[in-house]
């Protein structure tokens, strides 16, 4: 059964990555310019180097020919060459999307350490005051928009106060060679240099981009947390726990939290999903050297072959990341495996 699962995990995947290819390949067609150009990312080449790049990218070949030549440059790490650059697209998306990731990846961890423990507290407090307090807090945060957070935390903090930086991943008197282009863990590798300073700065950058970015999968969790809490408090086996004289925490502790936090982890997943769409706002206002600030600028400049490749590299992240928060929800729950096969 779990093969099976596995197997239509995988066809699934595998159309998915087709049809982002398919898609992303389309665009050298409906991208305005020379064809040639789409596709290379060079200009302004003399003919005999253009015999060469029409060779390469197969421009006489039916778009058959040229779909599958373009997927077997996608795994031998050829994107094209940015238009605004003159450097290879992948070396953007290697150099860029690690400080997209990091930051995301912190960000989640704070949505999951504030949400999901605000979730239980509303389920356990559920039509009491604690419930009230964080229920409207969490209506707050959801409603307001990312930008509009992100503008008021830099007037105020930045600005007002001055108590952080506005913009960057670390400060100017800091030379930290990128080893894995994780701003924290690249000085944690070169053995937090500067008397440590260097680590400070670095999350004294990182603390409003995080926080902004944060909120809103923190409200999701928070809901989605007590909404699934609530649903396993009803549950007769959480009525039996009570007839024997458990109290509040034990229930929870005990027998509630596990069941209500299966549907959770696949949240998770989904949320860091929506983070990454998130980020390309926060990077923009926070000048935070990311995927996503690079490709927004791309579609300023008309960087079609940037474009391209940031695309295909953000959706395949995302495309991976539910995959994986899928198929952990799947091990964990097996009863949810059971109903994606039809049964009960």
């Amino acid at each position: 059964m779990m093969l099976d699962y596995l197997f239509r995990r995988l066809s699934l995947l595998l159309f998915m990555l087709f049809a982002l290819t398919a898609f992303t390949f389309s665009l050298n067609y409906l991208f305005p310019g020379d064809l040639l150009t789409n596709f290379s990312g060079q200009v302004n080449t003399s003919f005999s180097q253009s015999q060469i790049l029409e060779e390469k990218y197969h421009i006489d070949d039916n778009a058959l020919v040229q779909y599958g030549a373009f997927v077997g440059r996608l795994f031998q790490g050829d994107w094209g060459v940015s238009l605004s650059s003159g450097q290879t697209v992948a070396s953007h998306v290697a150099l860029l999307l690690p400080a997209t990731l990091e930051l995301c990846f912190y960000a989640l961890v704070v949505a999951i350490l504030l949400g999901i423990p605000a979730g239980i507290i509303t389920s356990a407090y559920h039509k009491k005051w604690p419930d009230k307090i964080i229920s409207t807090l969490t209506l707050l945060g959801f409603s307001i928009p990312v930008f509009w957070l992100a503008l008021l935390l830099i007037m105020v903090f930045c600005l007002g106060f001055g108590w952080f930086p506005m913009s960057g991943r670390i400060g100017l008197l800091y030379e930290i060679p990128a080893v894995t282009n994780f701003i924290l863990l690249d000085i944690w590798i070169l053995g937090f240099p500067y008397g440590g300073q260097a680590f400070l700065d670095a999350l004294h950058h990182l603390a409003l981009p995080t926080i902004v970015l944060a909120m809103y999968p923190t409200t999701v969790l928070t809901r989605f947390t007590r909404d699934s809490m609530l649903n396993v408090l009803e549950q007769n086996y959480i009525k039996t726990a009570r007839a024997k004289g458990l109290n509040r925490r034990q229930i929870i502790l005990d027998h509630a939290l596990r069941n209500a936090l299966l549907p959770v982890i696949k949240q998770i997943g989904l949320q860091f999903s929506t983070l990454i769409t998130l980020a390309m706002v926060t990077e923009v206002i926070f000048s935070w050297p990311g995927i996503g600030r690079w490709l927004i600028d791309s579609i300023y400049q008309r960087d079609y072959p940037a474009i391209q490749g940031g695309l295909l590299a953000v959706s395949m992240f995302v495309i991976f990341a539910n995959m994986l928060a899928d198929l952990t929800h799947s091990i964990l729950d097996p009863v949810s495996r059971n109903q994606s096969h039809g049964k009960v």
